[in-house]
């Protein structure tokens, strides 16, 4: 049996909210390795004068623990 580690990563973009979840998972991938799955927990957005500048998904990043 596998255990697995589960951390949130937010992640933003000036583009999409899609975009931000490859951010998070990009990010998070620099520092964790063998990421077995990505959960987009939340989107959300930050708004100027009625429109969207920043778009941001808040990710649940899953991978096994190593017992050493």
């Amino acid at each position: 049996m596998t255990a697995v580690k589960v951390i949130r990563v937010m992640g933003t973009s000036e583009e999409s909210w899609e975009e931000a979840a490859r951010e998070a998972f990009r990010e998070a991938s620099q520092t964790v390795d063998d990421i077995s799955g990505i959960n987009v927990e939340r989107w959300t957005a930050d708004v100027e004068d009625g429109e969207i500048v920043e778009y941001k998904a808040t990710t649940e990043i899953a991978f096994p623990v190593e017992h050493s």
